[in-house]
């Protein structure tokens, strides 16, 4: 079962990161935020620590005109929950991988959060 406050703390960072609110994000991390971006079985990104993560989640906010994650489901897995997601984003810039500005990314996927003293100690992204 997830607790109301967990949830709460959840839905505040993912609607901060639909409004590419870093601010409003970073205000929920523990200091020693551990971010994971697990894509195809391999972490392809690894942020220690409020700084790093801040200077990535400023920098992603470039990379797109609009984003949105949208929760479809929640679980308890031992200490952590386990989120279900929808991600919907548009390109504000040519990537290397071959898309362009203005193309519309689309997938499904999870992440995990992990909750220390109130604050998200982990976020794992996985696609």
């Amino acid at each position: 079962m997830i607790c109301s406050e967990t949830k709460e703390i959840i839905d505040t960072y993912v609607e901060a990161y639909n409004s590419f609110d870093v601010p409003g994000m970073i205000k929920l991390l523990h200091k020693d935020i551990l971010f994971r971006n697990i894509s195809n079985g391999e972490i392809d990104m690894e942020t220690h620590g409020i700084h790093e993560f801040r200077k990535l989640a400023e920098k992603s906010t470039k990379i797109f005109s609009s984003r949105r994650q949208t929760i479809i489901d929640c679980n308890a897995i031992d200490d952590k929950i386990e989120v279900i997601i929808d991600y919907e984003g548009i390109l504000a810039v040519d990537l290397p991988n071959g898309l362009n500005r203005g193309d519309k990314m689309q997938l499904k996927g999870k992440s995990v959060y992990g909750i220390q003293e109130g604050k998200i100690l982990l976020i794992e992204d996985y696609s």
